[in-house]
């Protein structure tokens, strides 16, 4: 769909609405479905889907380690570069099979179009939800190095250092997305939050690289140690942090403006493509199980690989052909 978001809306949701909006990760080891199952009702409420290639601007918000970054950065260069299957790219097909009314499949090209650097915290330390979308005014209105304000097809991405904190963050969701309002952006454009959970919430947010601490201790395993699954990449937050990313990309896309495709008759409280499949990893996840998931020579867990030899490990999606949970590593 050309100039995706260039287009005249009627936005029906007020400030105070936005606060309950939750178009967001949140992990629940129960809501998920591997199998396939006629009791999933997923349905298109004939909103846009993003159909034109995707301008993707990252807004790094407080102080990164720059490893940290790079790996993030190489994740989202996997999705439009070739790499040994199973791929990112090859991840992206599920996401890709959504359509909007006029059976226009959601794009393969997503570009990292800009960064901005958000290193002084120009919002502070804390963020609510709506204050998200004045970061993203921040970074396309200060001079110099400001990120365009792209309303054809830009997407932003907010990523919060582990020391920034943010409303809901840890307690209820891992990230979220939504869209600006004209009101303070000047536009309307899509965007996602994702957090660096660090010290915060690892167990929540960088699952299964870390233990949820309410479940007390994890189990044994046959060495003496524990079973937490070691991170690909070598940080677990940042991860996690990547599964987290593939999530809101998968949703943001294919129900941006949130009247597209998502479950239920609620769309304050939609079920969408990646909350269907949370937990859900491999072949026979759920319940607190990832499935059956690859390890390398070190023992680290990953279901996909990138560019530059990276591995990632990211949860799955709902493929509405199958209509079960999917993944490109799936042995069925």
């Amino acid at each position: 769909m050309q100039n995706l978001l260039h287009f005249h809306v009627i936005l029906l949701f007020s400030l105070s609405f936005f606060t309950i909006l939750a178009f967001s990760w949140q992990y629940n080891e129960a809501k998920n479905f591997e199998g396939s199952s006629d009791l999933v009702n997923l349905e298109y409420h004939m909103g846009p889907v993003l159909a034109s290639s995707i301008n993707l601007y990252i807004i790094w918000y407080g102080r990164w380690n720059p490893s940290h970054q790079s790996t993030i950065r190489d994740f989202l260069y996997s999705f439009s570069s070739p790499a040994t299957y199973p791929s990112v790219a090859d991840w992206w097909l599920t996401v890709r099979l959504y359509t909007d009314q006029t059976g226009s499949n959601i794009t393969n090209n997503i570009n990292l179009s800009g960064e901005f650097y958000d290193f002084k915290y120009s919002h502070g330390r804390y963020l609510s939800r709506l204050s998200m979308q004045s970061v993203i005014k921040n970074a396309v209105t200060v001079y110099p190095g400001s990120l365009p304000l792209n309303y054809h097809n830009g997407l932003y991405l907010i990523l919060t250092s582990d020391d920034v904190q943010v409303q809901d963050f840890c307690r209820a969701v891992c990230g979220f997305h939504y869209f600006t309002f004209p009101s303070i952006v000047g536009v309307t454009v899509p965007y996602a939050w994702i957090g660096h959970s660090g010290s915060q919430c690892p167990g929540m947010c960088a699952y299964p690289f870390a233990w949820p601490a309410y479940s007390g201790r994890p189990p044994p395993s046959t060495n003496g140690g524990n079973n937490i699954m070691s991170a690909p990449n070598g940080d677990a937050s940042t991860d996690g942090m990547i599964s987290v990313i593939a999530h809101e990309l998968a949703e943001v896309s294919s129900n941006p403006l949130v009247n597209a495709w998502y479950a239920g008759d609620d769309p304050s409280a939609p079920t969408e493509i990646a909350d269907l499949c949370l937990g859900v990893y491999g072949t026979g996840g759920g319940g607190g199980y990832v499935g059956v998931v690859y390890k390398d020579s070190w023992g680290n867990g990953y279901n996909l690989n990138g560019v530059k030899g990276r591995r990632f490990l990211v949860q799955w999606v709902w493929n509405p052909v199958k209509r079960r949970c999917f993944g490109p590593n799936s042995l069925d």
